[in-house]
């Protein structure tokens, strides 16, 4: 529960974001690297959906759901970096507390939804790889569409339930949050009133967002690594091992860093730590996602390189 002793019990209008005021030697780099950070995996994940919308060749379930998710990623990406950005540039760190609602629900929303996505993703390569004879069947357009629709519907009901509960809390004095962005945990030690309705749902929520997406993904990969290595040919064994390497990559860095900030236990080492997680599964999983699923794929390469040819030949004319 927050404690509110000694606080201002006057109610806030707007919260002041700390960022990464704490180390002021490093604001002018930290800008350049964030700016670098946003233009990266916009356009790397943008360039991922063009690809998977206008090319005839990436209309198959794993690039159906690597679009949905590079989709997603540009969203969440939207939601958080250009407000890091403006905070640097313009000095001015304020938000409201309306606007500071609406950045959690949408970083809730999106962060959901890739969590369920990410496990939608791991039965599409189980079900490549275990049931070959039948994945054109399985997978089929419909399923396929109601998969990666309940992913989104799922992660927009969570962000429903949890922003109910947050606007029915009363924020004291001082406004300050230690975080770069409207992080649950540092709102809840803000709030007047009691708060352990809101951290038990918010507790709950993570674990069924983020425990069964990793430990199926997890269970899945220990059958592949077993069928994998009873693959004859050397080739065949490392095309199979970085077709599954990749996915596993951003499941654990994603699934892992949210499972650390939201359910072990709050020690002082783990606080402190809360923004480097924090910069992992809301800024550094978005820009490598694009690298980690292309760096191995040749059917990406090419198009990549068709594109580039276009576009040179364009400049040339």
């Amino acid at each position: 529960m927050a404690n509110t002793e000694g606080r201002n019990q006057t109610s806030i209008t707007e919260f002041v974001l700390l960022g990464f005021r704490d180390l002021p030697e490093l604001l002018t780099l930290l800008f350049l690297l964030f700016r670098v950070i946003c233009i990266v995996t916009l356009a790397g994940n943008i360039l991922i959906v063009a690809l998977v919308v206008a090319d005839w060749h990436f209309h198959t379930p794993m690039y159906f759901f690597l679009g949905n998710l590079s989709c997603l990623e540009s969203c969440y990406t939207s939601t958080l970096l250009p407000r890091v950005l403006a905070s640097f540039l313009t000095g001015d760190n304020t938000i409201s507390v309306s606007g500071c609602m609406t950045q959690f629900y949408f970083v809730s929303f999106f962060a959901a939804a890739e969590c369920y996505l990410l496990a939608v993703m791991s039965y599409d390569r189980y079900s490549a790889i275990y049931k070959l004879l039948h994945y054109a069947a399985l997978m089929n357009t419909r399923f396929c569409l109601s998969l990666a629709a309940g992913s989104w519907r799922d992660g927009f009901l969570a962000g429903i339930i949890v922003i109910v509960l947050m606007l029915q809390l009363t924020f004291c004095g001082p406004n300050k949050i230690d975080h770069f962005y409207c992080e649950s945990t540092e709102m809840l030690n803000l709030c007047c009133n009691g708060t352990n309705q809101i951290e038990l749902v918010i507790t709950i929520l993570a674990a069924i967002f983020t425990l069964p997406p990793f430990v199926l993904t997890m269970m899945s990969y220990v059958c592949f690594i077993f069928t994998i290595l009873r693959i004859p040919s050397t080739a065949g064994r490392q095309k199979a091992f970085s077709t599954c390497s990749s996915h596993l990559i951003v499941v654990t860095i994603f699934c892992g860093t949210l499972i650390i900030v939201y359910l072990l236990p709050k020690t002082n080492t783990l606080r402190d730590l809360n923004k480097v997680f924090s910069v992992c599964y809301t800024i550094l999983t978005p820009m490598a996602n694009p690298f980690i699923y292309s760096r191995r794929n040749k059917e990406v390469k090419e198009a990549l390189r068709k594109i580039g040819s276009k576009c040179v030949d364009f400049t040339r004319n």
